[in-house]
């Protein structure tokens, strides 16, 4: 009898939730909790728990939390970080505040601002012999395995980076790294976050081997602390500001949001939504988009980064209509809602089907191999290449004289691409180049393919490569 602290990691967001819990009271808790939560319920219900409270370490910018969901299900409390503020009811967390789940499991609040200013680390200790000691540290993006919460996402509502990442430093320096090198560290987000740069495949570490390896605990002056936490940080997706304020606002929970937008719609139905602005997502993989699909959708497909990429390219405000396999429509409306995206307006009924006799409607993506490409390029009439890949990785490798533009950026730099004459889009393995053709195809006067397989399929070809090299 004692402990329960169980993690929950969500691939697709790279978000990590707890479970908290002492089984001898029954009395549970959930941190940084996802919107659909089930699985909380589940476990909780497995284990014979009462889930009492819902914590969230600071307001998440690339997800919508589910403490209205757990508030509203369960009936639980929410706690936040004591300077948060919020439209919703909650029991702000004073620095050095406690938490008693029972007899064994306290949690103690640790005031860590920096990646945010309402930013809170929670401290699960245990009860052992006479007194209580950490067993565990659940750092929200404070503290990630191998990297540091990055300080710049509060730009926009006047919080200098100079400012929280001096913030950050007294956090680590004089909250988290005074812990003893046995406490394990629990982050919310593990590689593949824009939360920060350099985070790693582990989902937990200790203190100690953090403060022994993490770049970013090496002693250093503030200074310079301050000048590598500001330093080459990845532009942050445009819905991070969005999801960051809806976290602080009372707002549907996901059971009234599905209701509304697991509706079929008819073709026609369809049709006249989109006259009136609303935006069309093929949540199909690439290779049934690309055999065929309804002219002007964006394809993202639902095997990959499907959330975000929604969130980096349509607006959150606007109506969005779904074409996905049958089947895997709540799948497509749930992951949208994730990150807040909540406007879904329905799924065409019957996908693809329904225009099996309006083939004037219908839209294929022409594809071309390695081997071809690599033949048209030496010809007369060459296509322009458009390499949609980061800019780190392009400078490592690319086909040599084509023009970069990370489909992050690609909306907003469209002018730089020629408006007229033949397109080859590519990626490392066509799941982003889909997406940027897709992007393409409708504005674009002349023909926009997609090389098969990617800058993966080129080089596996054994044809010529160029870098970049860096500049002084």
């Amino acid at each position: 009898m004692g402990l329960v602290l169980s993690q929950h990691f969500l691939g697709c967001l790279a978000h990590a939730s707890y479970l908290v819990a002492d089984d001898a009271s029954g009395r549970a808790v959930v941190v940084d909790p996802q919107r659909d939560v089930d699985v909380y319920l589940d476990e909780a219900q497995q284990r014979r728990l009462q889930i009492t409270d819902v914590l969230l370490t600071h307001f998440h910018a690339d997800f919508l939390a589910g403490h209205l969901e757990l508030q509203a299900r369960a009936g639980a409390t929410i706690r936040l970080g004591a300077v948060a503020k919020a439209e919703y009811p909650f029991v702000p967390m004073v620095d050095g505040t406690h938490l008693d789940l029972g007899p064994s499991v306290r949690l103690h609040f640790l005031a860590t601002p920096g990646h945010t200013p309402e930013s809170t680390s929670i401290v699960v200790q245990e009860h052992v012999g006479r007194g209580w000691h950490p067993h565990a540290v659940l750092t929200g993006d404070t503290l990630f395995i191998g990297d540091i919460g990055r300080p710049d996402l509060l730009v926009g509502v006047g919080c200098s980076p100079q400012q929280m990442a001096s913030d950050l430093y007294d956090s680590l320096h004089t909250k988290l790294l005074v812990l003893p090198d046995s406490t394990l560290v629990y982050p919310a987000h593990g590689a593949g976050s824009m939360c920060g740069r350099h985070l790693s495949e582990e989902t937990s570490s200790t203190i100690g081997i953090q403060r022994q390896f993490n770049a970013a605990l090496q002693p250093m002056a503030r200074e310079a602390f301050v000048a590598m936490a500001v330093a080459d940080l990845p532009e942050a997706p445009a819905y991070f500001s969005y999801d960051a304020v809806l976290n602080t606002k009372q707002h549907p929970t996901l059971q009234h949001v599905l209701s509304q937008t697991l509706r079929p719609l008819s073709l026609d139905e369809v049709l006249e939504r989109l006259r009136s602005g609303a935006q069309l997502l093929d949540a199909r993989e690439p290779m049934e988009f690309s055999g065929a699909h309804l002219r002007g959708a964006i394809n993202i497909g639902l095997a990959g980064t499907y959330a975000s990429w929604a969130g980096t390219l349509f607006d959150p405000t606007r109506p969005i209509i779904l074409v996905a396999e049958p089947g895997t429509e709540q799948e497509a409306s749930t992951r949208l809602a994730r990150i807040g995206f909540d406007q879904v307006a329905g799924f065409l009924a019957g996908a693809m089907a329904a225009l099996s006799d309006q083939p004037q409607l219908v839209q294929r993506t022409k594809r071309v191999t390695a081997a071809t490409l690599a033949e048209q390029l030496r010809g007369h009439d060459a296509p322009l290449v458009l390499d949609v890949r980061t800019k780190t990785e392009f400078d490592k490798g690319h086909i040599a004289g084509s023009t970069n533009i990370p489909l992050a950026h690609l909306r907003k730099r469209i002018a730089e691409v020629p408006q007229h004459g033949r397109l080859v889009v590519h990626c490392h393995s066509g799941y982003r180049s889909s997406i940027a053709q897709s992007v393409l195809a409708p504005i674009h006067q002349g023909p926009v393919e997609e090389l098969v397989g990617g800058f993966l399929a080129w080089e596996a070809a054994g044809l010529p490569t160029a870098r970049q090299l860096p500049t002084a």
